[in-house]
């Protein structure tokens, strides 16, 4: 018997504190709460937490807007280019939203523009930001 089964050897259902905790996680990301967020990151929840569709706490931050959260997320370990389920990144998103300061957060962290599907670069494209297009180094 694993310890993900019970006595049975059925698989465990998933633990209602847990999933209430990790939803509170998520949350705290979108919401662009750094302060409390980082305090969770620190007593050891993972920066690349991912929800049930691949999205991890940096591209929660990212497409609603908070580049301080990214970039706290980013100096504690969470990566800049994990994509989602859909093979999107944070950085594509955030070119999605407009989010200029998020952007910028995102390639001070190491994000590649060409990561993804579509990547941070098709998305400037297919929006027309030619900016963002010279910013990523790209035609």
């Amino acid at each position: 018997m694993s310890e993900h089964q019970d006595a049975s050897g059925t698989p465990d259902a998933p633990d209602e504190d847990v999933i209430e905790l990790a939803t509170k996680i998520f949350d705290l990301a979108r919401q662009g709460e750094t302060e409390t967020l980082t305090a969770y990151l620190d007593a050891g929840v993972p920066a690349n937490l991912t929800n049930d569709r691949g999205d991890t706490l940096v591209m929660l931050a990212a497409y609603h807007g908070h580049a301080a959260t990214v970039t706290a997320l980013l100096a504690r370990g969470a990566e800049a280019d994990r994509a989602n389920d859909r093979g999107q990144t944070p950085l594509a998103g955030a070119v999605f939203k407009g989010e200029e300061a998020v952007i910028r957060a995102l390639l001070a962290g190491g994000a590649d523009p060409t990561a993804g599907t579509p990547s941070a670069v098709d998305t400037a494209r297919m929006f027309a930001k030619a900016d963002l297009l010279e910013l990523f180094g790209a035609e």
